[in-house]
């Protein structure tokens, strides 16, 4: 497969590198300070604390060239609309594994709508320096799968050649016939999750903060209440049905945990900020308003 990485952040730099040990031909679009850190020492790799760093020698690019089989695009929320001009005159499928909530229409309507796919990404990490430091695998992590769909929720031959071709690289995807209602799911819990660990300054200290932490959740459960479709995963809706002091306490503990602590909620940078922003503006949007 010859693919396209838009994005060389933490989680586009983790893909690129398993994508690109797995044999694809694959290359990684950077710009600035990173694309010269990538070019000198390629991607580097670190699992969470360990002073082992891993170097993959991943070919990089300033700007892409011709055509791909698969564009993925790992950028943040606010970045999107500069993103799709310059992806309207690539050719290839491209999937967006990012937060996004304001359906695929949007996305479609300058690339083109049968060049679409939505997904998300299953890892996690954080940039030390230029140093991707990833979440340390688990019995846990190792079954959560990166879902990924087509717009209208079939099963397509396509969907289902990525699903393959990223499982024999290792990455565990799996087709989701509902990705649209999927990610406004997600940024349903996101978006008070993430603007709670920004005001406390992280997520341990947010953890230590009870109150603050019942005040996310009646955020979260109305962002869920306000939704057109049941949440997807159904595993959401417990957060409308159980006990809120259940849910405080699951909370609380799930902020001090290594896959909080080792996340993209430990960064509390301005892009960070913006990227929850927008995300809670296409939350407010109507379905019908998208």
């Amino acid at each position: 497969m010859k693919l396209l990485v838009y994005g060389a952040g933490v989680l586009g730099s983790l893909f690129a590198a398993r994508m690109y040990e797995a044999g694809h031909d694959v290359s990684l679009l950077a710009r600035g300070g990173r694309l010269t850190a990538l070019r000198r020492h390629g991607v580097q790799l670190a699992e969470e604390d360990s002073p082992a760093v891993r170097r993959v020698p991943v070919p990089v690019v300033e700007h892409p060239d011709g055509g791909y089989d698969l564009i993925t695009v790992f950028v943040r929320t606010h970045q999107v609309d500069a993103v799709l001009e310059s992806l309207a005159g690539l050719e290839g499928d491209v999937l967006f594994l990012l937060n996004w909530a304001a359906g695929p229409e949007t996305l479609g309507a300058v690339i083109g709508h049968e060049r679409v796919l939505l997904g998300f990404p299953a890892a996690g990490g954080t940039m030390d320096g230029d140093v991707v430091r990833y979440r340390k695998s688990d019995f846990i992590t190792r079954r959560v799968a990166m879902p990924i769909g087509e717009p209208d929720g079939r099963t397509t031959p396509r969907l289902e050649r990525i699903v393959e071709t990223f499982r024999t690289a290792g990455i565990n995807a799996k087709a989701e016939p509902q990705m649209d209602a999927w990610l406004r799911t997600h940024a349903a819990f996101e978006v008070p999750l993430g603007q709670a660990v920004h005001a406390a300054g992280g997520p341990v200290v947010l953890a230590d903060d009870p109150d603050a932490v019942r005040g996310m959740l009646h955020l979260m459960r109305q962002n869920l209440a306000a939704m057109e479709a049941p949440p997807v995963p159904r595993a959401f809706a417990a957060l409308r049905a159980l006990p809120r002091g259940l849910l405080v306490a699951v909370l609380r503990r799930f902020l001090k945990s290594p896959t909080a602590v080792h996340s993209g909620l430990n960064d509390s940078s301005p892009a960070a900020a913006a990227e929850l922003e927008r995300l809670a503006e296409q939350l407010r949007t109507p379905a019908g308003a998208r």
